[in-house]
């Protein structure tokens, strides 16, 4: 009898957890929640003009950049991947937790 109700409270465990990972992942990119910041963009520096050809050239490429990519987007793409990783590991782990009840339940 207590074999049953474990089983099936690891049944239970193992899909909550893999649907905590869905929704929270659905509500990601929906755009009802942000995904969590692990990786943030650096602030901008107000640095003085420099004379240097080096200086110039360097302040010339990243103006260039910026006109192609949004500020933000890399980091925003690096947290949109890392919460992908998270959410497939959840739902591994979910499905191995429910696997392991639907074993002891057989």
């Amino acid at each position: 009898m207590t074999k049953k109700i474990l089983a099936l409270a690891l049944i239970i465990i193992g899909l909550a957890v893999i649907f905590y990972g869905l929704y929270s992942s659905f509500a990601i990119f929906t755009g009802k929640t942000t995904a969590p910041e692990i990786f943030k963009t650096p602030p901008a520096q107000k640095s003085a003009i420099s004379q240097d050809v080096q200086g110039q050239l360097q302040n010339m490429i990243s103006e260039q950049l910026k006109g192609m990519l949004p500020a933000g987007s890399v980091a925003t793409l690096l947290n949109l991947m890392s919460w992908s990783v998270f959410a497939g590991i959840l739902v591994f782990g979910g499905a191995q937790i429910t696997g392991l009840g639907v074993k002891l339940l057989n």
